[in-house]
């Protein structure tokens, strides 16, 4: 039988007598639910006790509840050798293990791979610290708390969240040095920006997963990122900063405070323009498509901005701009740029894993017909879909600690749910950042991000608690609430 009917055929099969009780788990919403809540448990104990890798957690609890649910293993994995004359055998490539990863990555590789390359040469030219000493110059010592919350803001678009840390951190330091008060209050509003656009804004991970998942534009996923980070942005980054970092003091020690290199290689500095342009360009020309597409009729204009619009085009424009401007013509070499590029993707592996897993584990829920059950259940709930999204990937993210992690697994669990509801684009992005705001909620021990954020700002568990984690949980919670304000009115 096909995947598809399968997963539509399961639920909707009579139930067995209570007598035979694998029937019962293989084809009633009640076994079902039951089977995908002990691979959930599985996965969990997996990735937080036996401290497994999560991609081979998630590919060992995928296989396990794909057996368990019945599944032809020809499904799962394919067949060893294709049969020429058997119409009915599981083509090449049309696999569970197959489409669940190949389907996502194929997605997303590219972006992720060019947005990590981007953000090198920014961290590498001295991006961070011609923006912050303009903005330092604009808002004065007063400001500096905002001044760090907009670099943060701005310099995590294009880099992931603990490069942005390790880049950004030095300039904490010294800022709070020169403005002789608690380190928290200067490295919070950082934290807030850095946070905010790894969890809501493409080309990272999370976000750039949603949009393959939910087959939603990343055009319409940047613009609801937008308007619901930016307020919890302001509500965590500025809000919240500016009142515990009069209440939380901790010091800078005169070791955290680096001085620059003596053989470090002369350039040519760079502008705060220059800047600007590289990161603003991609996020352009992919909101110009989308745009474009609702506003203008076909033609060479709409397909010129398709083209140049689609993100992995963007993206390519904005890394041979950012060669040029800030390599080549500040005296790099093809060479250096090369290297530098190939350094910076050396650390995406394990992301990409764990994406391409959670997908797959996601095809095994929708294929299964635990998707369809669960989706039976949801909706005799009542539960709002974005409620639903936010509490399973809150839930997922305090039991695990990675927002990536958390994100992927709900996006998968809810996949069959979304895809099957009559959702607008809009509504869909909504969704997605609905996960998004709950996988970053509550950060605590178990979050790698918790530790690296004590050890860098000199900080006990306990103030980290009390700063760091408040901090996600007021983005989250202020995330999500501006999700249902605009879902009022999509």
């Amino acid at each position: 039988m096909p995947i598809t009917a399968l997963a539509r055929s399961v639920v909707a099969a009579a139930a067995p007598a209570p007598s035979d009780p694998i029937g019962w788990l293989q084809q009633t919403t009640p076994g079902l639910l039951i089977l995908c809540a002990v691979a959930i448990a599985v996965l969990l104990f997996l990735i937080i006790r036996v401290k497994l890798e999560p991609f081979i957690s998630l590919f060992i609890v995928g296989i396990g509840l794909a057996l368990a649910t019945g599944t032809s293993i020809y499904q799962i994995v394919g067949v060893a050798v294709p049969d020429p004359f058997d119409d009915e055998q599981i083509k090449p490539g049309a696999s569970l293990l197959e489409t669940g990863f190949g389907g996502i990555l194929g997605h997303i590789t590219i972006i992720i791979g060019l947005g990590t390359v981007l953000g090198a040469i920014l961290e590498r030219s001295g991006g961070a610290d011609v923006l912050i000493r303009k903005l330092l110059g604009r808002f004065g010592e007063r400001g500096a708390p905002i001044a760090m919350g907009l670099t943060g803001l701005i310099f995590g678009i294009p880099v992931f969240f603990d490069v942005g840390i390790f880049v950004l951190a030095p300039l904490v330091y010294i800022t709070a040095r020169r403005g002789g008060k608690s380190l928290v209050l200067y490295a919070l509003p950082m934290l807030a920006g850095l946070s905010m656009t790894h969890a809501f804004l493409p080309p990272h991970p999370g976000p750039t997963a949603l949009a393959g998942t939910f087959e939603v534009g990343l055009g319409w996923l940047i613009l609801m990122g937008f308007l619901c980070g930016i307020p919890a942005f302001i509500a965590s980054g500025i809000a919240w900063p500016l009142w515990i970092g009069k209440r939380v003091m901790v010091s800078v020690p005169e070791e955290y405070v680096l001085e620059p290199e003596d053989d470090a290689p002369e350039r040519k500095d760079v502008s705060l323009w220059s800047v600007g342009l590289i990161i603003i360009t991609p996020i352009l020309l992919i909101l110009a498509a989308t745009f474009g597409a609702l506003a203008l009729p076909n033609g060479p204009v709409l397909e010129a901005l398709t083209l140049v619009g689609n993100p992995a085009v963007a993206l390519t424009i904005a890394v041979c701009l950012a060669y040029y401007v800030l390599g080549v013509r500040r005296g790099m070499t093809l060479a250096e740029l090369g290297e530098l590029s190939g350094q910076s993707l050396r650390p995406i592996g394990m992301i990409l894993l764990v994406v391409g897993a959670g997908a797959f584990f996601g095809a095994v829920i929708s294929a299964t017909g635990v998707g369809a059950a669960l989706a039976e259940v949801l909706g005799s709930l009542g539960l709002p879909i974005i409620v639903s999204a936010y509490l399973i990937s809150s839930g997922l993210r305090i039991a695990q600690g990675s927002a990536t992690a958390a994100i992927v697994i709900t996006a998968g669990i809810l996949q069959p749910v979304v895809l099957a509801g009559d959702y607008s684009q809009p509504q869909l992005a909504l969704i997605g950042i609905a996960i998004a705001a709950g996988s970053i909620t509550l950060s605590h021990v178990n979050d790698g991000g918790f530790w690296i954020i004590a050890k860098y700002f000199n900080m006990s568990v306990k103030q980290t608690l009390a700063t760091w984690t408040v901090l996600e949980t007021i983005l989250s919670v202020v995330g999500f609430g501006m999700v249902a304000l605009i879902w009022l009115f999509v």
